[in-house]
């Protein structure tokens, strides 16, 4: 497999095609049309993704010595992906958000669905119910498709306990999240403890961990070190980059209307950024007005100016490159084939290219 950009396509289209078949094994138990909709829920939230998880983990496991085109190693890694539908879903309905990806969020999918067949009882809450069960189907999905994947069962035990506390990581991250929000007032730091929790861990680090994990039966000390110097600062500008095109973003990159995360009230460190640096009135402004569900377009561009006038937004930029550089420096040396090398320092870019 080339170690270019093209590796991504290649890449997805192994994990996609390992989600089908994982699917397709699942089929039978959803002949019912009651049910069937969970699958059909499913089936479209699994469609998009870049699946850059996957990737970081397949590039983990080639870096440790893994064999280049192993079926069982990508269905593993696209076991990450069902564990990312699984946050995206419950993620939506804490946030109360109505589209992902350009498509209805789950829970507003099913609310429609229940709107459309005039059923009893509310439809919000009918949604936001089923959308919980199938982020909890997701999740219980992903072990399944983890331990079923057909890599060797010492490589699976080895890496289990790296698995398992990924997943507590996540699920860590996502209360820390809700802490962050009714507490109202947030720091850089503390807005940077709840991005690694919730997303750079285990969007970066955590799959290069299990990759190589699972490659070489273990962790060695270089290996753990390694994963955490690099993965750690691509995750940090991740997630930079991921704060940055909530509030400026293209709706037609990011799947959400523009400035949805003003309207859910993010504390991001991009939001922590510009309060450390605002002026009483700048700050008042944010106050009144980060979090108001019926935001308009007019305050969205109120807050941005904010954003961008307290240097914030420069600010962040500015720190997904030093991280970045960092992430550069923690690939020299390293005992990993050049090929592998090049891919992860690829990779890098990708998760943190602007996209505005």
């Amino acid at each position: 497999m080339p170690a270019s950009s093209a590796m991504l396509d290649t890449i997805r289209a192994e994990v996609d095609r390992s989600l089908r078949t994982f699917l397709d094994r699942q089929r039978p138990a959803f002949g019912s049309p009651e049910i069937a909709p969970l699958l059909s829920a499913a089936e479209d939230f699994l469609s998009g993704g870049k699946r850059l998880r996957p990737a970081f983990c397949y590039w983990g496991w080639r870096g440790a010595g893994g064999a280049a085109d192993d079926p069982a190693l990508f269905s593993a890694a696209a076991s990450l992906e069902l564990l990312q539908a699984s946050a995206l879903v419950h993620d939506d309905v804490m946030d109360a958000s109505d589209l992902r990806r350009g498509m209805p969020s789950a829970h507003r999918r099913f609310q429609a669905m229940h709107e459309k067949e005039g059923w009893n009882g509310s439809a919000g809450q009918f949604g936001e119910s089923a959308a919980i069960l199938l982020g909890n189907l997701l999740l219980v999905w992903s072990g399944e498709m983890w331990r079923t994947s057909g890599l060797p069962a010492e490589a699976l035990a080895a890496a289990q306990p790296l698995y398992d506390h990924m997943r507590t990581e996540l699920m860590c991250g996502q209360y820390l999240d809700l802490l962050e929000q009714v507490r109202g007032v947030s720091t850089f730091d503390s807005a940077l403890r709840v991005a690694l929790f919730k997303s750079g861990k285990y969007s970066v680090e955590q799959p290069l961990r299990l990759g190589m994990a699972l490659a070489a039966g273990g962790l060695e000390p270089w290996i753990d070190r390694f994963c955490e110097e690099y993965g750690r600062s691509v995750g940090i500008a991740f997630q930079l980059r991921d704060d940055i095109l909530g509030v400026f973003g293209d709706p037609a990159e990011t799947g959400k209307p523009a400035g949805d995360d003003l309207r859910e009230g993010k504390r991001t460190m991009l939001i922590a950024r510009a309060l450390a640096a605002a002026s009483p009135a700048q700050a008042e402004e944010v106050r009144l007005t980060l979090g108001d569900p019926g935001l308009q377009e007019s305050g969205i561009d109120r807050l941005r100016r904010v954003i961008e006038e307290t240097g914030a937004l420069a600010s962040c930029e500015k720190l997904i490159d030093d991280y970045m550089a960092e992430a550069l420096r923690a690939l020299d040396g390293v005992p990993i084939a050049p090929e592998s090398r090049t891919a992860l320092a690829e990779l890098a870019v990708a998760a943190t290219a602007r996209r505005t």
